[in-house]
């Protein structure tokens, strides 16, 4: 399993360094400008670090195959394609709209319904399960909204170098650690894989933010998470269904506060793009007014030391889902707690009461 990361790690660092080495030949493609709302870097950077996460992963799960002769690890990379592509074809063309790519992670949900057993069959509420498991047309449903939801709730916190990209791995060793007690070696192959990937880009998305992971890049991180999550609650009843809500909790949350947000405080439609997510109201309250000058060397510095706030934020939700995966109760009560912490916190970033704990000190003279 480790081989897979560490060859995993090693093709989409290699791969990583290719995009960036040869931007010249195809920048007028891939490269993100800093237009627009939710834009806060300053230099001309491409977007597709999908291509070598996916890479990546592929090339170690086919280690794992060579290795055990076990074809579910080949069958891993089928389903997300879709929500890989058209996520990639947004990074390319920028001319797909969300409800699209939305739409194309719905398909791969039902490929990977059918194809690796990733589906939806119990939420813990016995008249609920009860419809999912006689409803073969209901638990397709639940699937294709509960991944297709999480693949795009990556995408929505996808806004720092390294946010979306450690968030992911963070929750990959999650599932990784569950899947080891339950001696799952898909799960936690297939999770190994996709944390070595991760990581190789990782190299070169932080902190100096040299390469984007774009839609493509976070499609495929949330989605596989998804998927993961779904096969194991499917496989085993001592896997509470809420263990993994409560690993993508932040994600899925921002996504969901978002919606309200924008809907029923601005008024506006909920696809609106603004710069109120949770990851930029922390840039603008606790870093941007207290790091460095205008230089382009202390805005990316900035924009990297946003990341590390929500990988905190993720990190309360991962331990006490890796400690009580198997007590529905006891998942709830983090679940709400950890919804009450998020909108504590936004209040008080909101209204300027930031707590000291989470304030840095101002320096304007910052080693380069």
């Amino acid at each position: 399993m480790l081989l897979s990361l560490f060859i995993a790690f090693i093709f989409s660092t290699i791969l990583g360094a290719l995009v960036i080495r040869y931007n010249h030949m195809h920048q007028h493609l891939t490269n993100d400008n800093q237009q627009g709302p939710q834009k806060f870097h300053k230099q001309n950077v491409a977007r597709i670090g999908g291509l070598p996460i996916f890479a990546g992963w592929t090339i170690g799960l086919l280690v794992l195959f060579l290795k055990t002769q076990d074809s579910q690890f080949l069958w891993m990379i089928l389903p997300p394609l879709p929500a890989l592509g058209f996520g990639l074809l947004e990074d390319f063309t920028k001319k797909v709209s969300p409800q699209t790519r939305l739409i194309a992670t719905f398909l791969s949900a039902i490929i990977g319904y059918f194809l690796i057993q990733a589906k939806m069959t119990r939420v813990d509420i016995p008249w609920v399960d009860s419809l999912l498991q006689t409803h073969i047309f209901i638990s397709v449903l639940f699937t294709m909204f509960s991944a297709g939801g999480v693949a795009h709730s990556f995408n929505i916190i996808d806004g720092y170098n390294g946010l979306s990209g450690m968030v992911s791995v963070l929750i990959l060793f999650a599932l990784a650690y569950v899947s080891f007690k339950l001696n799952d070696a898909i799960v936690l192959g297939t999770s190994f894989a996709l944390i070595g990937a991760v990581l190789g880009f990782l190299i070169w998305n932080f902190p100096r933010g040299l390469l984007f992971a774009g839609d493509g890049g976070a499609y495929l991180m949330g989605f596989v998470i998804a998927e993961l999550s779904l096969k194991l609650v499917h496989s085993y009843s001592d896997v509470s269904a809420w263990f993994p809500l409560l690993l993508v909790i932040y994600p899925v949350f921002e996504t969901l506060f978002s919606i309200y947000r924008r809907k029923f405080l601005q008024k506006k439609s909920i696809g609106y793009p603004d710069a109120l997510h949770l990851h930029q109201v922390i840039y603008k309250r606790l870093v941007r007014w207290m790091i460095g000058s205008d230089e382009i060397l202390h805005q990316t510095q900035r924009n990297s030391m946003t990341s590390p706030y929500l990988w905190g934020l993720t990190v309360t939700s991962v331990i006490p889902a890796i400690i009580f995966w198997k007590s529905t109760p006891v998942l709830v009560f983090f679940i709400f707690l950890f919804i009450l912490t998020y909108i504590w916190l936004y209040k008080s970033l909101i209204q300027f009461k930031s707590p000291r704990f989470l304030k840095i000190s101002k320096n304007k003279k910052l080693a380069p």
